[in-house]
């Protein structure tokens, strides 16, 4: 009877899983545990972020939730935000544009589940938007740069005892989702058209 009294009570688990999403990502893979509280809890875990103008924002086939600004107040610059924005540069921007084109071309075909790129492979998928530059070593520098910050971001992940290998996560299909895909030709132009004046500068 007593161990049943040390059983974690509702309140302390709802207290961690809010906790937990204010700081970030919570992924199914990394603690299962975490992820089984919140998939019976969700429906409190909304009602307490409504308060505070976050949308839960949960994903149980790919196994990953997180807390965004309501769709009422998305919009209203004025509402008074716990998720801030982060504004992004255009290179980063059309590449994780890329990297979700490429996610959508690797679940058609079905074969895997996770995207692995090398840090080469994802270079390339850039260097084509980048204007022709004589200084090879500065170019790749940029545009890992730019992989470290997607990285930071958590669209990416580096394999352990892999140098430069890199798994997509599957998260970055909620960022960047169909609406964006299907802009994407028009986006590119005008990303291509900013990065190589910005290069010619």
């Amino acid at each position: 009877m007593e161990q049943n009294n040390a059983t974690v009570s509702p309140d302390s688990a709802l207290s961690t899983l809010i906790i937990s999403l204010l700081k970030g990502v919570i992924y199914q893979e990394n603690d299962p545990h975490l992820w089984g509280a919140l998939l019976r809890l969700q429906i409190q875990v909304r009602d307490y972020c409504r308060v505070m103008n976050l949308e839960l924002h949960l994903d149980e086939a790919e196994g990953y939730a997180f807390l965004r600004s309501s769709a009422d107040e998305a919009d209203d610059e004025s509402a008074p935000r716990l998720i801030s924005r982060r504004p992004l540069s255009f290179p980063v921007s059309l590449l994780l544009a890329l990297l979700r084109k490429k996610m959508a071309e690797f679940d058609a075909s079905g074969s895997e589940t996770r995207l692995i790129l090398t840090q080469d492979q994802i270079i390339d998928l850039l260097r084509v938007f980048m204007a022709e530059s004589t200084n090879e070593v500065r170019l790749v520098d940029q545009i890992s740069r730019h992989i470290n910050k997607i990285s930071e971001m958590g669209f990416l992940r580096p394999l352990r005892n892999q140098n430069q290998t890199w798994e997509v996560r599957r998260i970055l299909k909620a960022f960047v989702d169909a609406q964006w895909l299907s802009d994407f030709d028009a986006r590119l132009q005008a990303y291509n058209q900013y990065i190589r004046g910005e290069n010619h500068d």
